[in-house]
């Protein structure tokens, strides 16, 4: 299994804090049946910068440990990019790192109480420099929760998503469960990985929520999931559904 979002690398985010803390995790990830995993700092989120240059270093030098360890896990190099007006520019210095660095895919992180208005067509800019946006985490996002129909038209327009694992099985809370499983519904997501951070809280239940998926969804699901994130790793078009729209329930015809 890959799983496509962790903070696995030591000593850059909020992630793991030293090389044993990422060999923890590595272990953790192999517990699971994960055996690639890719390494996605934070990035201009306020607080980090970790621009591609010192990423691909880092990844280098965790895998070399990783086979010193005999831990059967490879890490791949990628990036949280928090969504910002110059992107693209940062991208054409170097700066910004797609996913296992020669795909298509970007990762775009949304604040996590709005959508900013320039979002639109930052994704769409995006897109026409030939890249694949992948929003991370929506359905932690508390004003796509609340207007799931602008989720519904960043997906129609050519973006795509990825679902937490621990989203999906309830330890976000039950809004955030109830949101992500509208979205699987819905065909508005397209990969689930962990965003793990670490062994403690936030942990990778990669496994638990692929047997959820199995359980609720069926098999064929699972597939869709799992060979989505080959696909983007091999930098290849994934699969997509044609996406719906959410429909919010009125609560005595007050809406």
């Amino acid at each position: 299994m890959i799983d496509i979002h962790s903070h696995i690398l030591p000593g850059v985010d909020d992630g793991a804090k030293t090389v044993q803390d990422s060999l923890d995790m590595a272990k953790q990830a192999v517990s699971e049946g994960i055996d690639t995993i890719i390494a996605t700092p934070h990035h201009m989120n306020g607080k980090y910068e970790n621009k591609k240059m010192d990423i691909l270093p880092l990844v280098d030098s965790l895998n070399k440990v990783l086979k010193e360890e005999k831990i059967d896990l490879v890490v791949l190099p990628g990036q949280e990019c928090r969504i910002y007006g110059e992107i693209l520019e940062d991208y054409q210095k170097g700066d910004i790192l797609p996913l296992n660095q020669s795909s298509q895919y970007l990762f775009i992180e949304f604040p996590s109480s709005s959508v900013p208005r320039y979002a639109e067509r930052m994704l769409y800019d995006i897109q026409v420099k030939g890249l694949i946006p992948v929003i991370v985490h929506p359905e932690r996002n508390a004003e796509l929760i609340e207007r799931p129909d602008k989720l519904y038209k960043l997906v129609k327009n050519g973006a795509v998503t990825q679902l937490t694992a621990s989203s999906l099985i309830g330890y976000f809370g039950k809004n955030i469960q109830k949101f992500s499983q509208q979205m699987i519904q819905a065909n508005l997501t397209h990969f689930i990985a962990s965003d793990a951070h670490n062994i403690h809280n936030r942990t990778f239940k990669m496994e638990e929520a692929m047997d959820y998926v199995d359980e609720n969804y069926g098999t064929d699901m699972v597939y869709y999931f799992t060979e989505n994130a080959e696909l983007m790793i091999d930098g290849k078009n994934i699969y997509k559904e044609i996406p719906e729209l959410i429909k919010k329930k009125k609560f005595l015809g007050i809406f």
